[in-house]
């Protein structure tokens, strides 16, 4: 293959990968801000998700003499979904029953979950033997089973190239499908899942059209008879739960089973917020979208000679493209690309 082709293949593998961080982030937002609620604290969610499967897969390993893959594949996700329920679970108290101001409590629970991670990160670095000594490998392969799969299958057909054309051809062809559209663990594949099963559910479903009658307009739906406290603790603890495996990817996966105290996780979880906008609240609309922001974000790498400002200025192109698509929706102003009508607002059932 040419160099140019390669460099393609390579762009579109990354953006798929860095892209799904992304993904899982901004779905667990958009089934959030349905219920009305704007959880600006998805970053926090995000780091806790990391933190949670990371630590539970490092205590299974080092407890264990020989360790099960699969085995601490599940204690990584029970860790994850119990630490990011529990944030959701902090912010829907706080402005679910207490009424607190949405956006003040999003931002704290950012602040609340990134200092807890990078603690227990730190902690976990000392019991490893120092910073960056931090390995999961058991745990990290589960996550990258069905990348070994496909790299098998191509190397199979590979091997038998030598004595025939067709072979040959055949597994030039599998290695470019595999490594744009089967080269990545698991999860990249269980995020588009989540993102189609999302979309028939808000829109396919009556319990979604209760959801979405909650964001819109809360007392209607309380007078309609539908539970909106129920409504809007399920569906922020259940995104909560969404936007944490997104943490978990990026750990198990992206970085190889290991923590990093770099502050990407940050970063990502504001490309997630940023997302749902550009997505205007429609998972599936998310899913292309995730992987453009990522191929936007590191678009830089395959343009010569650019200075190192220039490639700060690549790194802002989703959030420009976000807000161009916020000025058109504006101005389009229709119905189904804006956001819920109560979103940000806190219900008040005596107001009614």
């Amino acid at each position: 293959m040419s160099t140019t082709v390669i460099q393609i293949i390579t762009l579109i593998t990354t953006a798929i990968s860095f892209g799904t961080v992304i993904l899982f982030g901004s779905l667990g937002e958009i089934l959030t801000e349905k219920s009305g609620h704007l959880n600006l604290g998805v970053p926090g969610i995000m780091y806790l998700g990391g933190i949670g499967g990371l630590i539970g897969s490092f205590l299974y390993e080092n407890a264990s003499a020989s360790p099960v893959p699969f085995v601490g594949m599940l204690v990584a996700l029970a860790g994850t979904l119990i630490c990011s329920v529990l944030g959701g679970l902090i912010y829907s108290f706080l402005t679910v029953t207490l009424r607190a101001n949405q956006n003040v409590t999003g931002l704290t629970l950012t602040i609340l979950g990134s200092g807890v991670a990078n603690f227990f990160g730190g902690s976990l670095s000392k019991l490893a033997g120092g910073v960056g000594q931090i390995s999961v490998p058991a745990t990290s392969s589960a996550f990258c089973a069905t990348q070994k799969l496909s790299d098998a299958l191509v190397a199979l057909v590979s091997k038998g190239a030598s004595s025939s054309g067709f072979l040959r051809v055949l597994g030039g062809v599998l290695d470019g499908f595999d490594k744009v559209f089967l080269s990545y663990g698991f999860m990249v594949y269980v995020a588009v899942i989540i993102a189609i099963l999302l979309s028939l559910f808000i829109n396919r479903t009556s319990k979604g059209l209760n959801l979405r009658a909650v964001g819109e307009n809360p007392a209607t739906a309380d007078a309609a008879g539908i539970n909106v406290i129920r409504y809007k603790y399920l569906a922020t603890c259940t995104g909560a739960a969404i936007s944490g495996l997104g943490g978990l990817y990026y750990v198990m996966d992206y970085i190889n089973g290991t923590w990093a105290n770099d502050g990407n996780i940050e970063a990502l979880g504001w490309l997630a917020v940023a997302l749902v906008i550009f997505a205007t609240w429609k998972p599936l609309r998310s899913i292309w979208g995730a992987y453009l922001f990522g191929a936007l974000y590191w678009l830089y790498n395959y343009i010569p000679g650019l200075t190192r400002s220039m490639q700060e200025v690549f790194k802002m192109l989703p959030y420009a493209v976000t807000i161009i698509v916020l000025i058109m929706v504006s101005l389009r102003h229709k119905k189904e690309d804006l956001p819920p009508s109560s979103l940000g607002l806190s219900y008040f059932r005596e107001d009614r």
